[in-house]
C-alpha cells in the first residue's frame, strides 16, 4: 500500500472486541488491487445476471477507483500484514458516477457547507475470514468518520440483495449497532418488462 488518506483518520472505536488493524489509503498498490479485483469479482459477478443495473465496475474503474485519492480505502490486515478486506468511502461525489451530487448538496445543504456528505461504495472481505466480524470491524471505522462529521452517508443496494440477503435491512441493523443514526429509503428505481407472445 502506498500513501495514507489526506486527513488524519480516526482511531478504530474497538466496538468489536480486539480489531484487524485498518488503514485508510488514498492508493492501493497494483498487486494488492489485482488481489481485491478478484475478490470483487467473486463478490459482484452472480449481479451481471440478477441485477437491470450494472451492479459490476469494469476493471478499469474499479482500478481506477483503487489509485484516486479522493476515495478514501479502509483496508483490514491480516496479522502477517496481508490486506483481508477493502471497505470505500468518498465525500467527493462526482466520483461515483451513478448517483447526482446536486441531489444531495440540495436536500442537505447544511452538510454539503460544512462538506459532510459522503458515499459508502462496496465492502470485500477474503472469504477465508470470519466476515461478519471483519465487515462490521471495517463498518465500525467508516462510522467513526461519519460520527466525528456528523455527516450524510448514502449507499445503494440492488434489489436482488435486499431481497434475497437482506443487505439493506442488516446494514441498517449494524449501523444502529454502531451509532445513533436516522436511515431512511431516499429512492427507488423500479424497472418493468413487457413479454410479447
Amino acid at each position: 500500500m502506498s500513501s495514507v488518506s489526506p486527513q488524519p483518520e480516526p482511531a478504530p472505536r474497538r466496538k468489536f472486541g480486539e480489531l484487524t488493524k485498518i488503514t485508510v489509503e488514498s492508493e492501493v498498490s497494483v498487486e494488492h488491487a489485482e488481489m481485491f479485483y478478484q475478490l470483487y469479482l467473486v463478490a459482484f459477478e452472480p449481479l451481471r445476471h440478477r441485477a437491470v443495473a450494472r451492479q459490476v465496475l469494469h476493471r478499469d474503474e474499479f482500478f481506477e477507483e483503487m489509485h484516486d485519492p479522493r476515495v478514501w480505502k479502509y483496508v483490514a490486515w491480516d496479522d502477517a500484514g496481508q490486506p483481508i478486506g477493502l471497505t470505500t468511502l468518498t465525500k467527493d461525489l462526482s466520483t461515483v458516477p451513478w448517483i447526482s451530487p446536486e441531489y444531495f448538496t440540495s436536500r442537505y445543504p447544511e452538510h454539503a457547507a460544512r462538506d459532510a456528505i459522503y458515499y459508502l461504495g462496496f465492502t470485500l472481505a477474503d472469504p477465508r475470514q470470519r466476515l461478519s466480524r471483519l465487515f462490521f470491524q471495517m463498518l465500525d471505522a467508516v462510522v467513526g468518520r461519519l460520527v466525528d462529521d456528523r455527516a450524510v452517508c448514502a449507499y445503494d443496494v440492488c434489489a436482488y440483495n435486499n431481497e434475497s440477503m437482506r443487505f439493506g435491512r442488516n446494514i441498517e441493523l449494524a449501523l444502529h449497532r454502531l451509532a445513533d443514526v436516522d436511515v431512511e429509503t431516499i429512492d427507488a428505481q423500479t424497472y418493468y418488462r413487457a413479454e410479447f407472445r
